[in-house]
């Protein structure tokens, strides 16, 4: 379980100035960007499952919203060159409605990824908003006032409460395992699962799950998942959150 926090360690979700699809200027998708992720084998019924949007009068920026029980707190901007921006975004998980009743949960690295992991079968899976840490601190875990690159877990404390495991699908590159120590620290290892993807050749392997879905299909990204090792199978640790 998470540990409660005082009034103002963290900020709600959502607590924010009041956004609607109308006030961001959120339109349908462009040819150019459902073409773009469908090289990417994500689905437009997935796109609209999970409201993926662009800007009126901008083609190559998509818009993935951030909700909270149904209500749009925010939005995040990525430009087809992985240029990104926000607004309205009170620091919380991608996806987070989908994990509300779910005893085990995935969190993976980006907006893209959680759609990957919708066309392998899951949908109880969620974001972190922003990107990986170089490496692991070696200091002591902060308050959740002061842990502020993480204040996304603590905004998002009574969804995670929930789950009894927790499936950490990060990037397979350095920042994506530190990423993923450093969620195991805070949740508690005794419920984390970490994913290893997939080998690409004899000397690496594929990084995240849009790669997997893309070059090896949902049937290989859902084994990844299935076969997520421990993070600890023998540590009783308790969670931090």
């Amino acid at each position: 379980m998470i540990p409660e926090y005082p009034n103002n360690a963290a900020t709600e979700v959502g607590s924010s100035v009041h956004i609607t699809e109308e006030s961001l200027r959120l339109g349908p998708l462009s040819d150019e960007i459902i073409g773009y992720f469908a090289e990417r084998k994500i689905s437009e019924g997935t796109l609209q499952r999970n409201g993926v949007k662009q800007e009126s009068g901008k083609q190559s920026e998509i818009c993935f919203t951030y909700k909270r029980k149904g209500q749009l707190v925010g939005c995040k901007y990525r430009t087809l060159d992985k240029k990104f921006r926000q607004k309205g975004i009170n620091k919380a998980l991608y996806g987070l409605d989908d994990i509300a009743e779910a005893d085990e949960i995935i969190i993976a690295e980006g907006e893209i990824d959680k759609l990957s992991m919708e066309e392998a079968g899951f949908i109880n899976c969620v974001s972190v908003p922003s990107g990986a840490p170089c490496k692991v601190s070696n200091k002591e875990l902060p308050s959740p006032d002061k842990d502020k690159a993480f204040q996304y877990l603590w905004n998002c404390k009574e969804y995670l409460d929930k789950a009894s495991r927790i499936i950490l699908a990060t990037d397979g590159d350095a920042p994506g395992q530190a990423l993923a120590e450093e969620l195991a620290r805070r949740l508690g290892k005794q419920r984390c699962w970490k994913v290893n993807w997939p080998k690409k050749d004899d000397f690496s392997s594929f990084n995240d799950a849009n790669e997997v879905l893309k070059h090896l299909g949902p049937t290989a990204l859902r084994e990844a998942i299935e076969h997520a090792e421990s993070v600890s199978p023998t540590s009783s640790e308790p969670s931090n959150m």
